[in-house]
């Protein structure tokens, strides 16, 4: 395996849901500055559902004309649309538009729309090119995957966003403490640190990411050394792949002429167990695995982000911001795990699956019952709340790698699947949970200074 590619397709990877992804970090910082407030989010995962027509197309296009669309040109095409997005935005982001007689973000709104109609196609774009790598380097693609979702975060961190300093009411402004009790001398409030860099800046970060994006897969398209990669394995040489498929046909033929009262079994050629990919997979394991997948997608991408600080807030600032980033650490955690033990048992990806399940109900219970949750005075229900979400993400995050080595195995077409079925998966949770949290409000906040439950 060359070190390169490997960096190469980890980079490529970053750029897949990078945008979208600092959109969501930097919101603290964005909505004061505009006019839709918190209506913002609400605002966002409409427009992400949206999106999800490009993936549609793309789909349809391999459905109905197998063999017509070539993804490279498409990637090139999203990836240069994303580093125009979010250049714009660096200085269009607070623009306001009247619109039916009241100001709007509509230029943010459009940007927006257009940065997740790049994340949300790259899902069955960016998978299909992996083909064209060696099968180790899928795995390498999701731990960038995983990534993108990680750097934004940590740069938003370094950032100061949403860093909470809880001040007592009655005192100075100088006088802070960083606890969620009420002191002697009066009630805390939660104060919001000022950043250390402006959210332009940070719009700034998200285009040289996408810049790198472009630049790491011209690269994996025309650098050297991934070239002779290439053309020294057997396993991408077109002419030695066309001759193996003859010959096999040839042995095919010969062998049923040779014995013609034999079945096809008898003869010792192995019967595809269903129409899916090579055929691997009987029709059962392939409705399964696809099953699976959506309802993992579903539960990382939408479920329980949409109630991660209903979960953790009422356990304190601290206790939020360590669940969201050691979270986000395990995705690629996960993914250099699987590289090293890639368990395809279809059995035990039902166990993960469980498993990590278990944890995500856990924490929905926990954001259900906010702003007083199980042990919500004790440093245990804080350890447990933590260790919940890296689980719940390593657990998950594997399956969902494995998932994709499998259907790599499959072929092409079986990976324009796999990222619909990933669209489908985050459109079906998000759609479910919209309206509990943001229009029936089942969900309360916890107050990060003041939660006041009964011990």
């Amino acid at each position: 395996m060359s070190l390169l590619t490997h960096v190469l397709a980890c980079l490529f990877g970053m750029g897949s849901w990078v945008a979208i992804n600092g959109m969501w970090v930097e919101l603290p910082l964005i909505v004061p500055g505009i006019p839709e407030g918190w209506y913002l989010p609400s605002y966002l995962t409409v427009l992400i559902q949206m999106a999800n027509i490009g993936p549609l197309f793309i789909t349809l296009m391999h459905r109905f004309r197998p063999g017509a669309l070539d993804e490279r040109p498409v990637i090139y095409f999203i990836v240069v649309l994303g580093i125009v997005a979010t250049f714009l935005l660096v200085f269009f982001w607070r623009h306001e538009v009247v619109v039916a007689g009241s100001n709007h973000s509509v230029p943010l709104l459009v940007l927006s729309f257009l940065l997740s109609v790049v994340d949300c196609t790259s899902s069955v774009t960016f998978l299909p090119f992996m083909m064209r790598l060696h099968p180790q380097y899928l795995t390498t693609y999701f731990a960038g995957e995983g990534l993108s979702g990680l750097v934004p975060a940590l740069v938003a961190l370094i950032q100061g966003v949403g860093v909470v300093r809880c001040e007592n009411a009655t005192m100075s402004g100088n006088t802070s403490v960083y606890n969620s009790s009420i002191s002697g001398s009066g009630e805390l409030q939660a104060v919001y640190q000022p950043s250390r860099f402006s959210v332009e800046v940070f719009f700034v970060f998200l285009t040289v990411m996408m810049v790198v994006c472009l630049l790491a897969f011209i690269a994996l398209n025309h650098h050297p050394a991934v070239a002779r990669e290439r053309k020294s394995d057997r396993y991408f040489n077109g002419d030695l792949e066309r001759e193996k498929r003859e010959q096999g046909l040839s042995l095919r033929v010969q062998t049923i002429e040779q014995k013609p009262m034999l079945g096809p079994s008898e003869a010792g050629i192995k019967e595809p167990r269903s129409s899916f990919g090579k055929g691997t997979y009987s029709t059962l394991e392939v409705a399964f695995i696809f099953v699976v997948l959506a309802w993992v997608n579903a539960l990382t991408n939408a479920v329980l982000p949409s109630v991660q600080s209903y979960s953790c807030l009422p356990y304190g600032n601290k206790a939020y911001h360590l669940a969201a980033t050691m979270a986000a650490v395990s995705n690629p955690v996960a993914c250099f795990i699987a590289m090293f033990v890639p368990m395809r048992s279809l059995f035990f990806m039902g166990f993960l699956t469980l498993f990590g399940s278990g944890f995500g109900a856990y924490i929905m219970a926990m954001a259900a019952l906010s702003p007083c949750p199980l042990l919500v005075h004790s440093v245990s229900g804080t350890a447990f709340i933590v260790l919940a979400w890296i689980l719940f993400v390593l657990t998950l995050s594997y399956v969902k790698v494995i998932i994709g080595v499998i259907l790599r195995d499959e072929g092409h077409s079986a990976l324009v699947w796999c990222g619909a079925v990933v669209q489908l998966g985050s459109m079906l949770g998000a759609v479910s949970m919209f309206p509990l949290v943001s229009v029936y409000g089942l969900f309360q906040s916890g107050d990060a200074c003041n939660t006041k439950c009964p011990s």
